[in-house]
């Protein structure tokens, strides 16, 4: 069996310094004990700062662990799953990690993922998030939600369980020939977020299983991560919002879900006009704007289903 740890970086020059080291030595560990094959890839998405070089030096200075690490650039700066799914590509791994480059493990974190994985239809597994946060730290990593008001809402939920509507893809692993087949995060989502719930839920939908594993321990620092630094909250906002529609058109099949969703759609956009909420405004337009490609990808994605939203919506309701 093979290991690969896949690496998204945008501007990350120091948290590479902090964090890479520490993969390396995870990965190591996990090489040592288990003889099996290991290698990192690590995705830039075109960084303005020193992120490179960097890289290089870093690579050059672990090169006596024997922790094959491979480098690599886009020509431009595309987005969160653009990034993820050209490192995965990349890769030669049976099961891929998904690491952001805010996160740090601990150095036993991958033996509990890989045990979930002897169990052939599972697709993914999250890590326990230690969550900086300010001044406090949360613990992360196990998703909830319902179905209210004609839209998906999703929470943090309890850690003692190990059922998860999604797996983050900050710190997570995957079977590669599932990922392959699902095609990996759509892109449709650049520049983050919904794209790891919306690949959690197309595979439970295809009838594979994801889990929440809270013996993986990873400390993330989410206020040095590149979505923070680069963009402001308004903008992280609409973007968020904008997803949640293309989740919602992409993925819902049900008809009473679908029904629903519509009828609350008119008022909520009422409200919000009333009220001046530029961000659900603004993420309602930017997603109607991109609905041809939403229909593609839903009548694309529907072959994979078998079973239905109120199957999965059912398991992790609060």
């Amino acid at each position: 069996m093979k290991i690969s740890i896949v690496i998204p970086n945008y501007n990350g020059e120091e948290i590479l310094k902090k964090n890479i080291p520490k993969v390396v030595t995870a990965l190591k560990f996990f090489i040592d004990e288990t003889k099996d094959e290991a290698e990192i890839i690590i995705n830039d998405d075109f960084s303005k700062d020193n992120s490179m070089n960097v890289l290089h030096e870093l690579r050059a200075r672990l090169s006596t662990t024997k922790v094959p690490i491979y480098i690599y650039q886009n020509e431009k700066n595309y987005g969160f799953s653009t990034t993820v799914n050209r490192g995965v590509r990349k890769s030669s791994g049976d099961l891929i990690v998904l690491l952001n480059t805010d996160v740090n493990p601990q150095a036993d974190f991958l033996f509990p993922l890989v045990a979930r994985f002897e169990d052939l239809k599972v697709f993914g597994v999250g890590c326990m998030d230690k969550s900086i946060e300010g001044k406090q730290t949360i613990l992360r990593g196990r998703g909830v939600g319902k179905w209210e008001k004609g839209f998906l809402r999703h929470d943090k939920g309890n850690i003692d369980d190990s059922t998860t509507l999604w797996v983050s893809g900050g710190s997570s692993m995957f079977r590669k020939s599932l990922w392959d087949k699902l095609g990996g995060l759509d892109e449709i989502y650049n520049p983050f977020y919904w794209e790891d719930i919306d690949l959690s839920y197309r595979a439970q939908k295809a009838g594979y299983t994801v889990f929440f594993e809270r013996k993986s321990i990873v400390t993330h620092e989410h206020e040095k991560g590149a979505i923070k630094t680069k963009y402001k909250p308004t903008h992280i906002q609409k973007v968020a919002m904008r997803n949640q529609f293309i989740f919602i058109w992409k993925n819902i099949t049900d008809l009473g879900l679908v029904i629903s969703h519509l009828f609350w759609m008119p008022y909520l956009l009422l409200k919000a006009i009333v009220k001046g909420d530029m961000i659900l405004l603004s993420g309602f337009v930017t997603a109607f704007l991109l609905l041809p490609e939403i229909i593609r990808l839903r009548l694309k994605e529907t072959k994979y289903n078998k079973l239905s939203d109120r199957d999965i919506l059912s398991t992790y309701s609060k």
